[in-house]
C-alpha cells in the first residue's frame, strides 16, 4: 500500500515538473515578443484647467405685475420670442371695498372743492368787469386829480406857493400809483382764482383716475394699462411661473411681488462655473475656453474668460472660485439656458509638435530618455528634451523625429 502511494507521488511530481518546465519555456520564448514600439506623432498639446458649471443668459429678468389680483389670461407661451412692451398677461383686479369707498369719498370731496373754486372765480370776474374791486382807488385818484388841477391854477395866479402846490402834486402821484396797482392786483387776483380752479380740477381728475384704477386697473388718461403685464426687454420667454387663475401680488417697497414671466436675451450667453483653488492662480482674464455641453454630443463652443471671483467658497472640503466667460454664439446649434457644461481653460498650447506618450518616457532625476529600437529585440537609451505635457502626451523639443521606433513601457501588472 505504501509502495503504491510512493509511485503515485512520483508520477505527480514528474507531471508537475514537466508542466512547469513547459510554462517557463513558453514564458521565456514569448518575453522578447511582448516588446511593442510606437513612433512619435505630430499633435497639438494643450495644458488646461477644468471648470464645471452651466450656460446662463447674461440678461435675465423676472417680470412682475403693477397690481395685485388674479391672472385672467396669459398671452404668451414658454419659448416665445417677445419684444419690449409686448403684452404678456392680463390681471383681474380684486379690489378692497374699503379702498373703493375711500376713493369714492375722495372723488366727491374733490368735486365739491372744484365747485367752490369755480364760484369764487365767477364772483371775482364779476367784480372785475364792474370795476368794483378798484372803485375806491379810482375815486381817490379822480379826487386827487381834480385837487391837483385846482391847486396848480392857484399857484399860477400867485395865491399859493410852489412848495404848497408840490404837496398836492405828491398826493396826486400817490393816488395814481395806488390806482394802477389796484388794477394790476385785480388782474392777478383773477389769475390766482383761475389757478385755484385748475388745481381743484387736477385733484378731481386724480381722484377719478385712482377710483378707476382700483375698479378696472386702468385710468382714462393713462397710455399704459396697469393690469396688463408687458415685457421689459427683447428676448425669449424662458418660464411662466404662474397659470391662469393664480393669485399674484404687485411689487412694492415691502414685497418683491409675484413673477409672471422670466425673459432672457438668448443671443448673449455666458458660462458660469467653478475652478479649484490649485488652478485659479494660473488664470487671467481674456484666456480662451473650450466648452463641452453634456446635452450636445460632439460639439464644442468657444468662450472668453471675463471674470474671476476674488473670493473662494468652501465646497465639500475644497475651496472653489467662481469664473464667468462670454460664450461665442453659434448659428447652427441652439444653446438652452441651464445646460450643464464643462470648460477647458487653455493655459498653454503647443501646436503641431512632435509628441510621445508620457508612459513611454523614463525619468531619472532631471533627465528624461526613451528606449529606441536599434535592431531585432535590441534597444538603446536616448536622451530627450521635454516641453509641454497634458497628462497623456508630452512634447519632445529635441532628440526624436517621427521615424524613430520607441519601446512601449508596459507596467509589470500588465
Amino acid at each position: 500500500m505504501n509502495r503504491g502511494c510512493l509511485i503515485g507521488l512520483g508520477v505527480f511530481l514528474l507531471i508537475a515538473t514537466i508542466g512547469l518546465s513547459i510554462y517557463f519555456y513558453n514564458q521565456n520564448k514569448r518575453a522578447p515578443e511582448n516588446f511593442e514600439t510606437e513612433s512619435p506623432i505630430i499633435s497639438d498639446i494643450i495644458k488646461k484647467a477644468i471648470a464645471t458649471g452651466a450656460i446662463r443668459p447674461r440678461k435675465e429678468v423676472m417680470v412682475k405685475p403693477q397690481v395685485s389680483g388674479v391672472v385672467d389670461e396669459l398671452y404668451v407661451e414658454e419659448g416665445a420670442i417677445v419684444k419690449k412692451g409686448q403684452q404678456l398677461a392680463r390681471i383681474k383686479l380684486v379690489p378692497s371695498e374699503v379702498n373703493i369707498n375711500n376713493a369714492q369719498s375722495n372723488v366727491e370731496l374733490a368735486r365739491i372743492r372744484l365747485q367752490e373754486a369755480r364760484r369764487e372765480l365767477e364772483r371775482q370776474q364779476t367784480l372785475n368787469q364792474q370795476n368794483l374791486d378798484v372803485e375806491e382807488a379810482r375815486a381817490s385818484f379822480e379826487n386827487s386829480k381834480q385837487e391837483e388841477a385846482r391847486q396848480r391854477d392857484l399857484m399860477e395866479e400867485g395865491v399859493i406857493s410852489q412848495q404848497e402846490y408840490n404837496r398836492f402834486k405828491l398826493d396826486f402821484e400817490l393816488s395814481k400809483a395806488a390806482f394802477e396797482n389796484a388794477k394790476i392786483g385785480a388782474k392777478n387776483s383773477i389769475k390766482a382764482f383761475e389757478t385755484e380752479v385748475d388745481i381743484r380740477q387736477q385733484e378731481l381728475d386724480a381722484s377719478i383716475n385712482n377710483l378707476q384704477l382700483l375698479r378696472e386697473g386702468a385710468s382714462r388718461n393713462s397710455r399704459q394699462v396697469a393690469n396688463i403685464v408687458t415685457a421689459t426687454l427683447d428676448g425669449m420667454v424662458l418660464d411662466l411661473p404662474v397659470e391662469e387663475g393664480s393669485s399674484v401680488i404687485e411689487r412694492n417697497n415691502f414685497n418683491e411681488g409675484t413673477s409672471i414671466a422670466i425673459i432672457a436675451d438668448m443671443n448673449e450667453l455666458i458660462f458660469e462655473g467653478q475652478v479649484d483653488e490649485s488652478d485659479v492662480g494660473k488664470l487671467k482674464e481674456g484666456m480662451p475656453l473650450v466648452l463641452t455641453v453634456g446635452a450636445i454630443e460632439n460639439a464644442k463652443f468657444d468662450a472668453t474668460l471675463e471674470f474671476i471671483s476674488p473670493k473662494g467658497e468652501e465646497e465639500e472640503g475644497t475651496v472653489k472660485f467662481e469664473v464667468r466667460a462670454a460664450v461665442k454664439p453659434s448659428e447652427d446649434i441652439f444653446l438652452r439656458a441651464g445646460y450643464s457644461a464643462n470648460a477647458d481653460i487653455i493655459l498653454e498650447r503647443a501646436q503641431s509638435v512632435i509628441a510621445v506618450k508620457e508612459r513611454d518616457v523614463i525619468m531619472e532625476g532631471d533627465t528624461a530618455y526613451v528606449e529606441i529600437k536599434t535592431g531585432d529585440r535590441q534597444f538603446e537609451k536616448r536622451m530627450i528634451d521635454l516641453g509641454l505635457a497634458d497628462g497623456i502626451l508630452v512634447e519632445v523639443q529635441e532628440g526624436l523625429d517621427t521615424t524613430d521606433a520607441i519601446k512601449v513601457q508596459v507596467k509589470e501588472d500588465e
